[in-house]
């Protein structure tokens, strides 16, 4: 991913008000982001837990969503989960479900889509090794690193994609 700076970050979101993305909290080091080792920059709000942020380059174009924690029921330590975009395996506490309003009319009307995701939102440092989960490594794949990361993104732009779709429809 190439370096974008917090103007360029602030103005991707497309799925809250232009006041909430003013006063979202970039990631703690925002610094020092190793941009090289990212697809998409993805944190959680030190400020708010709950809330959590994903910044992707879409058809040339930087999308940014905000997503929340889902409320529901904390997920068994003793069981393991695997992530909807990286394909990582984690413990019930290191996958959560996060839910985005869906952009324009849809998401002030409260429509979302939830997805199962690395709760630290860190799947490209994840698929590369730069980051161990707690059960210590990823699966043996046949893939390449390169094909790993283009799954990776596949992934989240159907999720994206999801959260934009009814954005792009016409009025019924």
């Amino acid at each position: 991913m190439k370096p974008i700076g917090e103007k360029e970050i602030r103005a991707s979101f497309v799925n809250c008000s232009k006041g909430e993305a003013r006063r979202l909290t970039l990631p703690a080091g925002f610094a020092e982001t190793p941009w090289s080792d990212l697809d998409f920059l993805g944190w959680r709000d030190p400020k708010a837990p709950d809330r959590g942020y994903v910044v992707a380059e879409r058809d040339g174009a930087y999308v940014g969503i905000a997503l929340r924690a889902s409320t529901g029921a904390r997920r068994s330590l003793l069981k393991s989960s695997i992530c909807s975009v990286c394909v990582t395996p984690q413990s019930g506490s290191g996958i959560t479900l996060l839910v985005a309003p869906l952009s324009g009319p849809a998401g002030r009307q409260g429509n979302s889509v939830g997805i199962y995701v690395c709760a630290d939102l860190a799947c490209s440092l994840y698929v590369r090794g730069k980051k161990t989960t707690a059960l210590a490594r990823r699966f043996d794949e046949s893939l390449t690193l390169e094909e790993q990361n283009a799954r990776t993104m596949a992934n989240l732009r159907s999720f994206l994609d999801k959260v934009l779709e009814s954005s792009s429809q016409p009025a019924a």
